[in-house]
């Protein structure tokens, strides 16, 4: 690194360059009590911005429900949420977005994302189990997006598979509105015992403070606040920005890391994510009511000539920042020196409350670290909202104007091969789902579900987020993700948890995009109070937009989901001849928001589907109790594509098996809501014939609509006399619709 620096001069075109305003500023000023240096304004710079701080969202996330019996730690307090699942072990999980990044370099952009998720699992002394996404991307129709999405995907299956960690669910959803800025959002699940679970402190003045892993080089400084602005033409330039992962490197971290927590070597640990070293460094002391000293100078490095400043901010990849007991640092430095990894004491524990920066013995920063965090001196801000003028006449929709007069079966294949619907083979095949063992439903039904070993329990997880609802009604739209993804997890045999999100969003300043967040937020709020999901924490991703458009309002969330005893794990697709196929739920005259309307008239509008979180809960709930007496084979949620989508999945998505279906729907509704409608609440289930008599009481009892549709059997799908295919055309049309759609990749 440099042998001696000199701090450049401050101005206010510096500032600005930095992304403070002016009041922001003078606030900098006040707490320093004097002006800050260039070091010190790149500190503020990266702890300020939207990504680190939160400034803009916070004070709306505070109302978000965040306490629960089973909850072991609270949103934001540590590195990624826990969730006691009994048997002395907690499930860790949290999402994150690394979208601007991918929108640059996709590859790359993807694989650190998926790094830096595994990371916060296993700070908390968590073994990663699962990892799940959840991706947006224009049309596919685009070159510029098939390349994104050749990128986005190989970087995902890259990093997870030489890491070792299945990648078992997700969502790939194609809208115009991600075209510049694709959203890909990374979510990591672990296991670790309670009494093992590491905290993200600093304290106990005279510890040492050590940096342990890769070395640190000029990459990712000032991801920060390049993921707090908007995509636009210079971003190109910003391609420094973006970070390179080693997941060979994490293998070995990852041992390392669990070792040393489990051996009780240490205080506290904290990836370097965003921000790097000083967003690792200020954030610890902060937590633990102290200060820290930093020695810059032994830093390891990889490049020569690094100033303090591009230390400091570097988000080098498959770092972490160690606070070790008192005498053991010989201990820590065996086990990392054991696994080729670097180990170095930068500094220590003070008492001071500051973060104090030295270059060879010299102050090059001195700011109190209280200052740089959540809670502390972070300006909150709580931005105006509007309504957006268009939103009346987006949802005003006449379904006379949508003529009747169809070949139903050239429309059902017509859907099942549209881009949001169609098979992802071509994107989950890259991953690896089955590494570990563990897994015992991987990609293709409503959850992925993972056995838990040395119990007889598995856990249930999905992430989920229709982004057209939310750009139609941003609050309905959030309770609909909350609900279809606690459907899917219950779907699959499993209690929904908790949750934990990432809310995409465009400019914060603009009203109306924080109309959308504000609205979501509550109606997550809502929800999640209502079915009893806490949220543990998660990330807010602004500014996902271009000149041209913001992208649609995505509230995406993971869900986790228990499963008490292996024999209740359920999958989506039909079983056996003359099982009986029941419908949970009503199917309402609803058409608006739905994928029909965009995929066949191309028109997204119209009022989102009602959704009565009542119903919602006391379906899901019955539903459980039905699984767990055994009388269900089979469940599937009707979600996107409606009703005749979801039966032509439940026939064909056992691709080794399939089996038709023969069904009677009720006419009394449109034929479009009743075969492509997209109401809420509503499951398809298949039981025994002997058991359906005792499965329709149940629901009856509980006051759930629950209608004997038809059978299962045939080679064949037939609904009313609308619908009659063999199989062999539904398996054509679903499977090999994305595969088509990639060999175009240029």
């Amino acid at each position: 690194m440099a042998e001696t620096f000199t701090q450049p001069q401050v101005t206010p075109e510096l500032v600005e360059k930095h992304g403070l305003n002016p009041e922001e500023y003078e606030r900098i000023k006040e707490i320093l009590g004097r002006e800050p240096n260039y070091t010190e304004l790149g500190i503020f710079s990266v702890m300020w911005s939207e990504h680190c701080s939160y400034k803009n969202s916070i004070a709306l996330l505070k109302t978000l429900p965040r306490e629960g019996e089973m909850l072991l730690t609270g949103t934001g307090e540590e590195n990624a949420g826990a969730v006691d699942i009994g048997d002395g072990l907690a499930v860790v999980f949290k999402i994150e977005s690394h979208n601007h990044p991918s929108a640059i370099e996709p590859y790359q952009g993807a694989a650190t994302g998926v790094g830096g998720i595994l990371r916060d699992i296993f700070t908390m002394g968590a073994r990663p189990i699962a990892s799940l996404n959840s991706l947006r991307f224009g049309s596919p129709d685009n070159p510029r997006v098939r390349y994104l999405v050749d990128g986005v995907v190989r970087g995902i299956g890259d990093y997870g598979n030489s890491f070792g960690v299945p990648t078992v669910a997700g969502e790939v959803f194609f809208d115009d509105s991600y075209t510049a800025n694709p959203l890909i959002n990374a979510m990591a699940v672990g296991i670790a015992k309670h009494d093992r679970l590491a905290t993200a402190t600093a304290k106990g003045e005279g510890n040492p403070i050590m940096m342990v892993g890769s070395k640190t080089g000029r990459d990712g400084i000032h991801g920060a606040t390049f993921a707090s602005e908007e995509i636009s033409e210079e971003s190109e330039e910003k391609r420094p920005s973006v970070q390179i992962g080693d997941p060979f490197t994490e293998k070995l971290l990852l041992e390392a890391t669990l070792e040393i927590i489990e051996k009780d070597l240490i205080i506290g640990i904290q990836d370097m994510g965003a921000a790097g070293l000083t967003c690792s460094s200020s954030e610890m002391a902060a937590r633990g009511k102290a200060g820290v000293e930093i020695h810059i100078d032994r830093v390891p490095v990889r490049e020569s000539g690094m100033t303090p400043y591009e230390i400091l901010l570097s988000e080098s990849q498959e770092r972490m920042l160690v606070c070790v007991r008192k005498g053991k640092e010989n201990e820590v430095r065996a086990i990392f020196d054991k696994w080729d990894l670097d180990s170095t004491i930068v500094g220590r524990v003070t008492s001071d409350g500051m973060m104090t920066v030295r270059l060879n013995g010299e102050i090059v920063s001195r700011i109190p670290a209280e200052s740089l965090v959540l809670g502390g001196g972070v300006p909150v801000y709580r931005r105006d909202t509007k309504r957006p003028a268009n939103l009346d006449e987006l949802m005003n929709i006449d379904l006379r104007d949508y003529p009747l007069e169809r070949d139903w079966n050239d429309t059902l294949l017509r859907m099942l091969a549209s881009p949001n619907l169609c098979h992802k083979g071509w994107v989950f095949e890259q991953y690896d789902s089955m590494v570990r063992t563990n897994t015992a439903v991987g990609p293709g039904s409503d959850a992925a579900v993972l056995r838990l070993r040395k119990t007889n329990k598995a856990l249930a997880m999905a992430t989920d987020c229709n982004a057209r609802y939310c750009y139609l009604n941003p609050r309905l739209g959030a309770q609909s993700a909350i609900a279809e993804a606690a459907r899917n997890i219950v779907c699959s045999g499993g209690k929904p948890l908790a949750i934990t999100n990432c809310l995409n969003f465009g400019n914060p300043y603009k009203p109306e995009i924080y109309y959308g967040f504000a609205e979501s937020v509550a109606g997550m709020g809502e929800a999640c109070r209502a079915l009893d999901t806490p949220v543990t924490g998660g990330n807010v991703s602004f500014y996902n937009e271009d000149p041209q458009r913001a992208v649609f309002p995505t509230p995406v969330i993971g869900m986790i989901g228990l499963i008490e005893n292996l024999k209740h794990i359920t999958t989506q697709w039909f079983k056996d001849e003359g099982d009986v196929i029941f419908l949970l739920g009503e199917t309402k005259e609803e058409l608006g928001a739905s994928e029909y309307l965009c995929t066949i008239h191309d028109h997204t509008g119209g009022p989102v589907p009602h959704l009565d979180l009542e119903v919602e809960k006391k379906l899901q709930e019955t539903l459980l109790v039905a699984i767990r007496r055994g009388l269900v084979k089979s469940a599937h949620d009707v979600s996107d594509g409606g009703l005749a989508v979801a039966l032509a999945e439940g026939c064909i998505s056992n691709r080794q098996l399939p089996i038709g279906a023969s069904v009677q729907l009720d006419s009394s509704v449109r034929v479009d809501c009743l075969l492509f409608g997209e109401s809420q609440s509503r499951v398809i289930v298949t039981t025994s014939a002997q058991d359906a008599d005792q499965l329709s009481e149940l629901f009856s009892d509980s006051s759930i609509t629950c209608k004997r549709l038809g059978t299962v059997g045939g080679e064949s799908l037939r609904i009313n006399e609308l619908i009659d295919l063999p199989l062999t055309r539904l398996i054509d049309a679903y499977y090999n619709a994305m595969s088509q759609l990639m060999d175009r990749v240029e």
